[in-house]
């Protein structure tokens, strides 16, 4: 049986961390973010629960959205995001809704939007907006429990990427499951380089200011039992857990052996970059501290986009 452990190598400093294959920066001067390490490398600009609020992005290759695009889904709120994400310069822009995202989970909608809307949106309407010819001729990819690949640059490394909006039942919202169907609901997920999900792990960068680990369990078990795991992945949802973490699988010796006749060598450590990209200031964290207590916007400091720069030569059986 594999085993996970956190290994949490959170900030070093106040900056992020360094691996031969991988570099995070979760907090630096928006004025003057790091320099791209060069042409061997892919940018990756990770944010999430932005909640129809606009802010300043680090320019990169791929913009990485995990969810909750809208404040409740509605067409305007959806819209105002949609035209931001269609300005910013990332030649590859992948997003996912998340539970704020009322009308995209359309079945749910349907029995439910009376919770939480005056009138019935067009679902229709609103997923036309986030899933378009003219927004996938932008490089605007829409993902809802699909694959994708890209690649960034002419002859450059092909990435593939999967999306899902599911999270465990939290206070009955869209995109929710009950534990008893979380393992239907990840066991989808397939082996991918990037992994987009709104909700997180269990235990990794998803505790909430009550103290609760509100990750999945189910995410958690799938993904430990992957021979090679995803480079990075990428969710929100807890605002107040904000940040990234290097997450070590470690492979037990006997789950090496596929056959009693052919035993595979030895994997050696694998790792995931966790990030939690929450941009909506929430918890203490969304106070200054100090005289007058003033609140951080979204996309502020503390809650900035977090740039993942990966090497193209990077590989998901061994980070």
């Amino acid at each position: 049986m594999s085993e996970s452990l956190n290994q949490a190598s959170h900030l070093q400093g106040s900056e992020g961390f360094h691996t031969p294959s991988a570099r995070v920066y979760i907090s630096y001067d928006p004025a003057n973010p790091p320099s791209h390490p060069g042409a061997n490398w892919t940018r990756f600009v990770c944010i999430s629960d932005t909640h129809s609020h606009t802010f300043s992005v680090p320019s990169g290759d791929v913009l990485l959205h995990s969810g909750d695009l809208s404040r409740l889904g509605r067409e305007d709120e959806i819209r105002v995001t949609i035209e931001w994400l269609r300005s910013l310069d990332h030649g590859v822009k992948i997003i996912i809704a998340g539970n704020h995202d009322l009308p995209l989970h359309e079945e749910w909608y349907e029995d439910s939007y009376y919770a939480f809307h005056d009138k019935k949106e067009s679902s229709t309407a609103i997923k036309n907006l986030v899933d378009s010819d003219a927004n996938r001729d932008r490089g605007l990819i829409y993902l809802q429990d699909e694959q994708y690949t890209f690649s960034t640059k002419e002859g450059g490394r092909e990435w593939s990427v999967y999306g899902s909006p599911w999270q465990p039942y939290f206070g009955g919202w869209a995109f929710n499951y009950l534990p008893e169907e979380a393992y239907d609901r990840v066991s989808a997920i397939p082996e991918v380089d990037i992994l987009l999900t709104h909700g997180p792990p269990h235990n990794i960068l998803d505790k909430t200011f009550t103290n609760v680990n509100a990750g999945c369990p189910a995410l958690l078990a799938h993904l430990s039992k992957m021979r090679g795991p995803p480079l990075l992945h990428v969710f929100g949802h807890i605002h107040e857990a904000r940040g990234a973490v290097r997450h070590s699988w470690l492979q037990a010796e006997e789950d090496q052996c596929f056959s009693d006749s052919e035993c595979s060598p030895a994997l050696g450590t694998r790792e995931t970059i966790m990030v939690n990209a929450a941009n909506l200031p929430l918890g203490r964290q969304a106070i200054r501290p100090g005289p007058g207590g003033q609140r951080i916007p979204c996309g502020g400091l503390g809650f900035q986009p977090v740039i993942v720069d990966l090497l193209d030569s990077a590989t998901r059986l061994e980070m």
